[in-house]
């Protein structure tokens, strides 16, 4: 059975073919290698030989893979294969170009904005996997690859998971090897106490720490940072840079020995760090909804009792039910306008011609041309009575003479004559 501490280079590992170390850790090396079925490269974890031997971490090895290749996160590597080859253990995943936080981190503190947007990824993949139901437990900077080949911005990429099942414990090998990274544990991992997302989000805390500083909370021989993460409280980083007091206020909460006592994901603790340090310079901030345009808010929209129980004006009497959503009275009337019951005429179109509204001097323009007409009519009627009465006058006193027949040689129009006169006499 091949040594994990040998160097694997140039050599087969089942359909891998080994091109060269990426990085060593205390349980595993991770190599760069080909698919040659696929012809695809690939970053290969292989487990060491200590650690194979234990059934319990081979079990558990089997499950977590499981349970990392079913997660599809942008901001989680996609693990391609997992299995077993001469006794040796190993996870093949995507192949990521770039650089890890560690090596960041060593060149000196990195800018606190630029911290954020990385740190933000890993908060979102974390909160993820906790959603889950599934802790890391091995989150530390060198588990954290930066790339800027597949983006515009710098993208960040959670690798090498130390999975477990949330409100698991025994975190150590039947050897006695830690599982995880003691420099950035929480002390309910490094005691073997149920764990979930809060010590997750212990760890992403240590790191944001480190970013800010330059350097861990703890440090020391391993004992001595285990006994800081127990017992100890974490040095102010405002006291090591520059940062504002805000700052040290979040990574004092992020970083409780109680899970109770943190921040209840990460991404809630990234925000807080976000809003200690402010907008940045020339940062615009987001319109306040102050700025939205004054006036009564509830004209279109009447809002709460008032609108039903205290109505205005007699139309709310016979009708409340439909005059009160649409014109709420006591919410007040744009200021262009006055309240209906001060100046009634003046809101009413024109009253009909019949009305007696005609007589009134504010009647309005109707009356200018009812009035003549009126007036043509009265005299149309007039003249015919006249020409009616003129008729009959003049009818009386000719109709009764012509009814008595003609007379003859008198003057006297009541001597009538009794017999037709003859010839001879």
């Amino acid at each position: 059975m091949p040594d994990v501490s040998e160097d694997l280079t140039g050599r087969r590992l089942g359909h891998y073919k080994i091109e060269g170390v990426l990085g060593r850790g205390g349980m595993s090396v991770m190599y760069r290698a080909t698919d040659i079925r696929l012809g695809r490269k690939v970053a290969l974890k292989v487990m060491g030989e200590h650690i194979t031997g234990d059934a319990e971490f081979r079990e558990r090895f089997v499950d977590e893979a499981r349970n990392t290749s079913a997660i599809d996160h942008a901001n989680i590597v996609p693990l391609y294969d997992f299995g077993e080859v001469d006794g040796m253990l190993y996870i093949a995943m995507r192949l990521v170009e770039g650089s890890d936080l560690a090596s960041l981190i060593s060149a000196g503190p990195i800018a606190p904005r630029r911290a954020l947007e990385l740190l933000v990824q890993i908060a979102e993949a974390l909160d993820s996997l906790h959603e889950q139901g599934l802790v890391h437990l091995d989150l530390k900077p060198a588990n954290v690859l930066v790339t800027t080949r597949e983006s515009v911005h710098e993208h960040v990429y959670l690798a090498d998971f130390g999975l477990t099942r949330r409100g698991a414990t025994g975190h150590r090998t039947a050897g006695g090897d830690f599982l995880g990274s003691p420099t950035y544990a929480a002390p309910e991992h490094l005691r073997g106490e149920p764990v979930d997302g809060r010590t997750d989000q212990y760890a992403l805390a240590c790191m944001l720490f480190a970013c800010l500083t330059g350097r861990s909370p703890f440090q020391g021989p391993v004992q001595e940072i285990i006994q800081g993460h127990l017992g100890a409280a974490p040095p102010v980083p405002g006291a090591l840079v520059v940062l504002p007091p805000a700052v040290d206020d979040v990574l004092r909460r992020a970083l409780a020995k109680r899970p109770e006592q943190r921040y209840a994901t990460c991404q809630e603790m990234i925000a807080a760090a976000r809003a200690a340090f402010g907008p940045a310079p020339g940062e615009v901030p987001a319109p306040s909804r102050a700025m939205q345009p004054v006036g009564p808010p509830s004209g279109p929209q009447p809002v709460g009792p008032p609108s039903g129980p205290q109505p205005v004006g007699p139309p709310s009497g016979p009708q409340p039910a439909q005059y009160a959503p649409a014109q709420p009275p006591q919410q007040g009337p744009p200021p262009h306008q006055q309240p209906q019951h001060q100046q009634p005429v003046r809101l009413r179109p024109p009253m009909p011609a019949g009305s007696a509204s005609l007589a009134r001097p504010s009647s309005g323009g109707s009356a200018k041309w009812i009035v003549p007409v009126l007036a043509a009519l009265a005299f149309v009627v007039i003249v015919v009575v006249f020409v009616l009465m003129a008729t009959s006058v003049g009818g009386s006193g000719g109709t009764p003479e012509s009814s008595r027949g003609p007379s003859y040689g008198t003057n006297n129009t009541n001597d009538l004559p009794t017999s037709v006169p003859t010839a001879g006499g």
